[in-house]
Formats: structure tokens, C-alpha cells, sequence
């Protein structure tokens, strides 16, 4: 026998399913089971993108690629792993892949793009091994994981899609310094295998417990918005970042303007985050710092890449989503400058300290988009919506690697980094123009039908 439930009704027509506890549904486990593994499944698959600039030197010279196919590989990944989240929540919604399921794909996807990143030295080959299967694998698990946590948390999704999605950056630390110091063009290939393994395991017992609150849940405990649609004392906090006014199809978030608009924010930021990821440590290189400064950089921003989403989570549920997007942009272009200065003065100090900057901006605005979406458009269809916004991350992956790649051989690094830096600025006032579809926008006056006259003598 099903667990008793109603539904209520919003002064905007907005449907919440209430009565139906978190224990009940997950069979006696509360629903921080579904933060706390999406978060280990994350940090399971960070090694792929943050750990892989590490790895680049010696993939090369195993291998016989230049420094361009080895990037090219790395944006064929992000082109994939971005790429399949639509298609997946498409799937997801239709009710033809489970989320349990999707994990366990992504697992073995995983486990496949590892062995063969390790094995193929064919540049296509490994194009279609590591970049391809690879790249659906971890983008099968990440999609999963951001739009969980967003289902079982919408009355405050922005601090626990944040910690969740941290997890994709800071895990990948130990591997940074194993790349940096014991991977070698002697046991590459085995230390690859036991990562691909290690994916496999991780993933794949997270997967078990995986599952999907109903549409329109809302948490027993916690009282949605009133019938007037302001929020009542308990969830006064929704007021930084209220539902939306409906559950919004993918084509209805087309036309609403916000979702285009969101796409390329994401295209843009993106774009600069993955060039910081690809080439800090080479361009710590060749400055002339050592190889612990340069693996220290690329550690300092990988945890604050992963520390910063969790703190920008946070920090979004009070100053409001919007807000705390574009002063995460803003930083991130202008650490772009930085980086840049500090390697001209070749300080090393300095270059740490901007290295931090960048990894925080460079990773704090996907839990901001992850959780803007569901803010805007509702969380039944976000599975799909959210893979609309986060396939901006297909263009970026190709010109924030490769591209950016090409961009540093023709224009030097000096050129690339103020480049990116520009870039950044450009998604910020891009982000500016976002605002929640069916909400009047705060600058909106709506006028008095009865204005007070006054008779002049």
C-alpha cells in the first residue's frame, strides 16, 4: 500500500506533492543518502578532466602524440561528456533509463575510456576510446548525480548541488600529484587500469541505492509556498530564490529567452574554465617555476574548484542565485589577468594565490547554473533542461582545449590568457540579463488604477 499524499496549488498554478516522508520513499533512509553518494560518485569521476592537464607530459611521450592531439582528446571527452545529458534526461523522464541504470552505464563507460587511454596509440583510436566512451561514461554519472540531488532538495538546492558538485574537482587532488611525480612512461598504462577500476567499483555501489523522488515531491517537513505564492516563515529563505511559477518543458524554457541566454553564459565561462584546467600546469612550466609549484597550482585549484562550489551553494541560497553567478564570473575572468602577471614577475607566491582565484571561479558557476535551472523552470523536467544549459559545455570543451591550444601556439600564452580573461567579462554581462520566467522583473512597475489626482489652484 502506497504512502498517503495530496497535492496542493500555488496563487501561480504551480503543483506540490506533499505528505510522502523522505524515509518512506527511499526505504527507511533519509534523503541526505542522496547527497552524500552523488558526492562519492563525483569525486570518483573528477580524476578524468582535472587530473588529465597533469597527465598530458607523459601521455605524449608513452604515446608519441604532440601536444595538440593530446588536448584534442581531452575536448573530444568534455564534447561527450557534455553532450549526453540531454539525451539522457530525455530518457530519464520518459521513464526508459532508470537513474540506477544510468550510473551503472557510466561506470562501465568509464572503466572502458581509462583502459583505453592507457592501451591505443592511435590518435583516433583513442579519440573514440577515452574521448568518446569515456567521456558518455562520465557524463552519464555526472548528469545523474547533479539532477538527484536537485529532486530531493528544492527547497534548498543551492547548498547541497553545490557540495555534490564539488566533489567532481577536489577529488581529483591525489591524482594531480600522482601524475606530477609517480607516472612514468614505464607503468603508465597499469596506473590508468587500477584509476578505471577504481571508477568502476565506486560508482557502481553508489549506483545501488539510486532513486527518484515522484514528480511534484516537495519534503513533508517543510511547508511550500502559499496559496498567494509568497513563501511562508519556514521557507522565508525562497524569497533570494523563489520556485518557478511552473514546471517548464524544454520548449517552453526555450521560448521563455532565459534558457538561450543561460546557454551561453555557460558556453563562454565554460570555455575559459577548461583553458585554466588544460594549460596552468604547462605554463607553469614554462615560466620556469618547478614541477612542485606547478602541481601545487593545479591542486590549489582543483579544492578550490571543488571547496568553492560548496561555498558558492551556500552563499547563493542567501544572496540569490543570480547575484553570486555573476560575482563568481567576474572573479574568474579577472584570475585569468592574474595568473598571467604573476607568471611576467615570475612569482610564485603570487601565481598561487591567482591560481586559487581561478579555481574557484572556474568551477563555483556549475552548481549556480545546476541550481539557477530548477530555479527557473521547475524540477519535473530538469533532467532535460539542465542538459539543454550544461551542453554549452560541448562548444566550450572544443575551444577552451583544442582551440585554446591553437590560440597559445600562434598567440603565445600572454595572448591566450588575456584572451580568456576578456571572455569571462563578456559571459558577466551576459549573465546580467537572466531573470525567472513569469516573474515580473524587479524594475517592472505595474501602475496604480486608481492614481490619486491633485487639483492645482
Amino acid at each position: 500500500m502506497g504512502t498517503a499524499y495530496r497535492e496542493v496549488t500555488d496563487g501561480k498554478g504551480r503543483v506540490y506533492r506533499i505528505g510522502e516522508t523522505d524515509r518512506e520513499l527511499l526505504g527507511g533512509h533519509s534523503r541526505q543518502l542522496m547527497v552524500y553518494l552523488p558526492w562519492l560518485s563525483m569525486i570518483a569521476i573528477s580524476v578524468s578532466e582535472y587530473a588529465y592537464g597533469s597527465a598530458e607530459g607523459t601521455l605524449s611521450h608513452a604515446h608519441g602524440w604532440s601536444q595538440s592531439d593530446t588536448f584534442w582528446i581531452l575536448s573530444v571527452w568534455v564534447f561527450c561528456q557534455a553532450g549526453i545529458a540531454f539525451p539522457a534526461g530525455w530518457l530519464r523522464e520518459r521513464g526508459r533509463l532508470t537513474a540506477r541504470r544510468a550510473m551503472y552505464i557510466g561506470a562501465a563507460l568509464s572503466l572502458l575510456g581509462f583502459v583505453a587511454l592507457g592501451h591505443l596509440d592511435n590518435v583516433p583510436a583513442a579519440l573514440c576510446g577515452f574521448g568518446v566512451v569515456g567521456g558518455v561514461g562520465s557524463g552519464l554519472v555526472y548528469a545523474t548525480c547533479i539532477n538527484m540531488v536537485g529532486k530531493w532538495f528544492p527547497e534548498r538546492r543551492g547548498t547541497k548541488t553545490g557540495f555534490v558538485n564539488g566533489g567532481f574537482a577536489y577529488g581529483a587532488l591525489p591524482f594531480i600529484f600522482v601524475f606530477n611525480y609517480a607516472f612514468t612512461t614505464h607503468d603508465f598504462d597499469e596506473v590508468l587500469d587500477l584509476i578505471g577500476v577504481y571508477v568502476l567499483i565506486v560508482v557502481a555501489g553508489c549506483a545501488w541505492f539510486f532513486k527518484d523522488p515522484p514528480k511534484n515531491w516537495w519534503p513533508a517537513d517543510v511547508a511550500p509556498p502559499l496559496a498567494d505564492g509568497g513563501p511562508q516563515k519556514s521557507t522565508a529563505h525562497l524569497t533570494k530564490n523563489p520556485p518557478a511559477v511552473h514546471q517548464f518543458t524544454p520548449k517552453e524554457a526555450l521560448r521563455s529567452g532565459m534558457l538561450p541566454v543561460m546557454w551561453v553564459s555557460v558556453v563562454l565561462t565554460a570555455g575559459v574554465s577548461i583553458f585554466g584546467i588544460s594549460f596552468q600546469v604547462d605554463f607553469a612550466k614554462d615560466v620556469g617555476f618547478g614541477p612542485l609549484v606547478a602541481a601545487s597550482s593545479m591542486g590549489v585549484m582543483s579544492v578550490v574548484n571543488g571547496v568553492g562550489r560548496t561555498v558558492v551553494g551556500w552563499l547563493s541560497d542567501l544572496w540569490g542565485r543570480k547575484t553570486t553567478l555573476v560575482f563568481v564570473i567576474v572573479v574568474l575572468g579577472l584570475a585569468q589577468f592574474g595568473v598571467l602577471w604573476a607568471g611576467d614577475l615570475h612569482s610564485q607566491w603570487l601565481f598561487l594565490f591567482f591560481a586559487f582565484l581561478s579555481g574557484f571561479g572556474g568551477g563555483a558557476f556549475y552548481p549556480l547554473f545546476a541550481a539557477l535551472t530548477p530555479d527557473y523552470f521547475g524540477e519535473n523536467y530538469n533532467a532535460s533542461n539542465y542538459g539543454l544549459v550544461y551542453s554549452g559545455k560541448l562548444i566550450s570543451g572544443l575551444f577552451g582545449g583544442g582551440l585554446g591550444s591553437m590560440v597559445v601556439s600562434a598567440w603565445g600564452y600572454r595572448g591566450a590568457y588575456l584572451l580568456a580573461g576578456g571572455i569571462s567579462l563578456i559571459a558577466a554581462a551576459f549573465t546580467l540579463l537572466l531573470h525567472q520566467p513569469g516573474r515580473p522583473r524587479l524594475r517592472e512597475v505595474t501602475p496604480n488604477p486608481r492614481p490619486i489626482s491633485r487639483e492645482v489652484s
